[in-house]
């Protein structure tokens, strides 16, 4: 709790370092990842003696049951794009597990992870349990993932890196992998949602953390009855979206994460252009300094173009139409990743079926980004597997141990 605490203590210095190095909104940390930080910490130092076993009912004259123990040393590799909300998904269920861990941030981003450290130090947390270090992905994460005294690794990141990590860890200990990997979430909105809130669903869903983020909608599937009316709106609205200085409480989109993204942004908006889509707004960069991108839709998206399919981690959403619940259902399935969806309906037999329907880890209906503590998030197929948050992301950094004992003529037996 005193770790919580000291992170509450230095909310504009830490929101500060998340701003210059990942050009994050300065308003957004002070109010939402650095609290966010503090109330995932005071979650988990909640869970952590709620960590107990079970005893068994055997068929033999024996007596058992099982032991939750910490799994040992933990590598923690996690990405830019949320440097303080990813170090406390993964930290705060491992410390409370009982397990020692190493940390590497993204090389893009690691300022904030090691202020983490000093703060942790600062809160009494015991030298070597909380290990901070710098590096590549090639050399450090690398080091991470094929080490053999490093029991499980929890990666955030890239498909493709990901299976690095697993091939790593297979080819060295045999370690235990747990991956929250990449994303194309689909966002449904059926003839019956309120035309102004949906338009403001679907581009928080994209437009927030100017789109670097796992579960951006950035697919958005539009009943065909309503289809023109909210296309209109969104556009209208997007085209107020205010893109600039991150330190600027009056802007809504910070900067791209550095020119590699930059560039891979405006690549796929490239392709959106050359494949057929209707750029509807956006599509260029902002400004003559710096990697602002504007807020990007394309109309007449199909299944098979690249905006459609790949994961862009950037402002553009990709619009496309649909018929029947069936359609929708096939459309947004069609994909190679499972992270999130989101449905805008005030029908509730349309919600429950589609929410069912849709193989994806998290489903948000009539809201989209609400994460929360308690709520497991995590993927489907080429999204990953394992979860952060919820009590699931505590039992995936513990071993279940079985303890069995003879009993000989008991009466209870």
């Amino acid at each position: 709790m005193k770790f919580a605490d000291l992170v509450c203590e230095h909310v504009e210095e830490l929101a500060a370092i998340d701003t210059i190095d990942a050009g994050k909104l300065f308003s957004a940390g002070k109010a939402g990842d650095i609290p966010h930080a503090a109330e995932l910490l005071r979650y988990y130092a909640g869970g952590a003696d709620k960590v107990y076993g079970k005893t068994l009912k055997t068929a033999s004259q024996h007596q058992a049951y099982t032991l939750l123990e910490p799994i040992g040393v933990v590598g923690h590799i996690i990405p830019w794009n949320f440097p303080t909300g990813m170090f406390f998904l993964k930290v705060s269920p491992a410390l409370a597990a009982g397990c020692t861990m190493v940390v590497k941030p993204a090389e893009q981003t690691p300022l904030s992870a090691l202020y983490y450290a000093h703060l942790a130090k600062q809160a009494g947390i015991p030298d070597g349990v909380l290990n901070v270090i710098t590096g590549y992905g090639e050399t450090a994460g690398a080091a991470i993932s094929s080490h053999m005294d490093i029991d499980k690794v929890s990666f955030t990141g890239s498909t493709e890196v990901g299976r690095k990590v697993m091939q790593a860890a297979a080819t060295s200990n045999l370690k235990a992998v747990s991956l929250e990997l990449g994303g194309k979430s689909p966002l449904l909105i059926f003839d019956d949602a309120d035309i102004d809130n949906a338009a403001d669903l679907a581009l928080i869903g994209i437009l927030y953390n100017k789109g670097e983020i796992c579960a951006a909608s950035s697919r958005v599937l539009v009943q065909e009855g309503i289809y023109d009316k909210l296309v209109k709106k969104m556009t209208e609205k997007a085209k107020t979206w205010v893109v600039g200085d991150p330190f600027d409480p009056t802007v809504h989109q910070g900067p791209q994460v550095d020119k590699t993204q930059f560039d891979k942004v405006l690549s796929y908006i490239g392709h959106g252009k050359r494949e057929g889509a209707t750029l509807l707004t956006g599509g260029k960069p902002c400004g003559e300094r710096g990697y602002y991108i504007e807020p990007t839709i394309f109309a007449n998206v199909e299944d098979d173009m690249l905006i459609a399919k790949d994961e862009i981690f950037g402002p553009v959403m990709s619009l496309m139409k649909f018929k029947t619940i069936e359609e929708a259902i096939k459309k947004a399935n069609n994909t190679r990743y499972g992270l999130a969806a989101g449905i805008v309906t005030k029908d509730l037999n349309i919600a429950n079926t589609v929410s069912r329907s849709i193989r994806a880890g998290t489903i948000w209906i009539n809201c989209y980004l609400a994460f929360d503590a308690s709520c497991p998030f995590g993927g489907y197929k080429m999204s990953g597997f394992g979860k952060d948050m919820g009590m699931e992301a505590l039992e995936k950094y513990l071993h279940v141990k079985s303890v069995v004992t003879p009993i000989y003529n008991s009466p209870w037996l």
